[in-house]
């Protein structure tokens, strides 16, 4: 799919495989006469796999940013204009014009990049379906939005969208919108990454236009694209019906029976949830490490030592619970980068200070983009130290590790400060449960590479099971963890915190384990298997 930040990938241009090409325009383009629409059809792969569905009696129509690419795919016969799809889409909208079919690979385009020429026509369509969009918009949200709108009755949208679509608050509109305006939506998704060398999971969505009420959506899961070619898709069941403004479609990887059993346990009397306990916010945003995170001989060497504190790098330093001041020591004596430059704005700068400034100065650090918006450049905002930390990104589960050592982190890392009155120590081994695991899975997001990845408002949507947890013993847990024993800490902590604290039966406790089992191997998977492919 699509990345940022430059020339080709500024626009999103990543083109479509031709099995997925193929399998789209079969699936959504069923006659001679159809009119055709691909809102941004690139160098027209997807307009090809189109006219070839085509009779002379049908339409192809598409929209191109790109003067060059839309050249290119002039030569499929249709009719492409170079153009801004998401302004030709308000005024044929206004015209009330409409297609039986619609196919593409929409922009993957992060809002800081999406130009406010493309994006304000864009929010208006948006809006006049009473979508709000936000700052955290991504092109490609409009682009499906617009295309459906533009869909006749009993037409057919076949579109290459983001897996985000699964997991993103922003998307949270979007998948309700797409709910609603389909009688039918199917999702193929697909176990290893389809788009060579891009670390980006995505799914196809084939939506079904119809005046009859909604019958639901349907996941389909396939290896790879050559699971693609002559795929028959069966009858139309729908899977169990999600509450889209709250609810995930990460779910629909699930079983009735396991979804019915992570809303039995979200209304829970006895479950807490995080962000009652704890504040979780990112880690030091310096705008250059190379230049504020140092080595102890880095440190020593230019007379640092009075203005610099100690720093948490990286997830992989914490191996446990808690991380204290024998943990930063070893790692900083090892020649680890732990030590923060930590300069007050009032503060005069020493002669130490001034020659490293001038050596960044000189290597253009103040010029980066952070760092020239601030002054002086080189004072760091928001150095604080936390309570703990919150692992942003993990492999396999989330973790609270206690700062014992005094330390501040990078963005790396996010911040936690616990609300008066809580016992950290229960929050942190409370976090050690299936439960928690469970619902991690379904609150985070996970891309290409199989990482699950949260932003602080996530960390705090995570349920705990606090009841029994402050008699728990954190130095045997955490001594577990830091010697690779989490199913030890799993069975016992399930048996205090789930069975005896909660009242929830044992194999209820098996079930949450297995549901945060099932969708971790499932994001871990697509990791092996693109590692594979090389």
């Amino acid at each position: 799919m699509k990345k940022a930040p430059t020339g080709r990938k500024l626009r999103g241009g990543y083109y479509t495989p031709a099995p997925i090409a193929r399998f789209l325009a079969e699936w959504a383009v069923r006659r001679p006469s159809d009119r055709v629409l691909e809102p941004s059809c690139g160098d027209g792969a997807l307009l090809a796999a189109a006219a070839r569905r085509l009779g002379p009696e049908g339409a192809l129509r598409a929209f191109e940013i790109d003067g060059d690419e839309a050249v290119k795919a002039r030569a499929t016969g249709a009719r492409v204009e170079h153009a801004d799809f998401n302004a030709a889409c308000e005024a044929m909208l206004a015209r009330g014009e409409t297609f039986d079919a619609v196919v593409g690979n929409p922009p993957y385009v992060r809002y800081q990049h999406f130009p406010e020429t493309q994006r304000e026509p864009a929010f208006r369509v948006l809006r006049s379906v009473g979508l709000r969009p936000t700052r955290l918009l991504n092109a490609w949200v409009p682009f499906v939005v617009g295309a459906t709108l533009l869909l006749a009755p009993g037409g057919r949208l076949a579109m290459v969208v983001p897996a985000e679509l699964f997991q993103v608050d922003y998307a949270a509109e979007t998948r309700r919108f797409l709910a609603e305006r389909f009688r039918r939506v199917t999702i193929l998704t697909f176990r290893g990454l389809v788009f060579d060398g891009i670390q980006q999971e995505v799914v196809l969505l084939l939506g079904e236009r119809d005046d009859a009420g909604p019958e639901g959506i349907r996941v389909v899961e396939l290896d790879d694209l050559a699971a693609l070619d002559g795929h028959e898709l069966r009858a139309f069941e729908p899977l169990h019906a999600l509450d889209h403004d709250r609810e995930k479609w990460t779910k629909y990887f699930l079983s009735a029976r396991e979804l019915d059993l992570l809303r039995a346990v979200r209304r829970h009397p006895g479950v807490t949830w995080s962000g009652d306990v704890m504040e979780v916010d990112v880690g030091v945003v310096t705008g250059q490490n190379d230049f504020f995170v140092l080595r102890r001989g880095d440190v020593e060497r230019r007379g640092l030592e009075a203005h610099v504190i100690p720093l948490a790098g990286r997830s992989t330093q914490l191996a446990g619970l808690t991380f204290g001041r024998d943990d930063w020591e070893r790692l900083s004596r090892d020649g680890h980068p732990m030590h923060l430059l930590a300069l007050p704005r009032a503060d005069a700068p020493s002669d130490a200070v001034r020659a490293y400034v001038a050596e960044g100065e000189a290597r253009g650090f103040h010029a980066g983009f952070k760092c020239r918006h601030r002054a002086p450049w080189y004072s760091v905002p928001s150095v604080r130290v936390p309570d703990a930390f919150f692992l942003r990104q993990i492999d396999g589960s989330p973790r609270i590790v206690l700062d014992a050592a005094g330390a501040t982190c990078t963005d790396t890392l996010h911040r936690v400060r616990f609300r008066p009155g809580v016992d950290p120590a229960a929050v942190t081994l409370a976090v050690q449960s299936s439960l928690t695991f469970a619902f991690a899975e379904v609150t985070g997001r996970s891309y290409g590479g199989g990482v699950l990845t949260f932003e602080p408002s996530e960390a705090e949507r995570l349920p705990l099971p606090l009841a029994n947890a402050g008699a728990l013993d954190l130095a045997w847990a955490d001594a577990r963890l830091r010697a690779g024993r989490l199913q030890d800490v799993l069975d016992a902590h399930d048996r205090a915190l789930l069975v005896d604290g909660l009242g929830l039966s044992a194999d209820e406790a098996a079930a949450l384990r297995g549901i945060w089992e099932k969708l971790r191997d499932r994001r871990r998977g697509r990791r092996r298997r693109a590692r594979g492919r090389g």
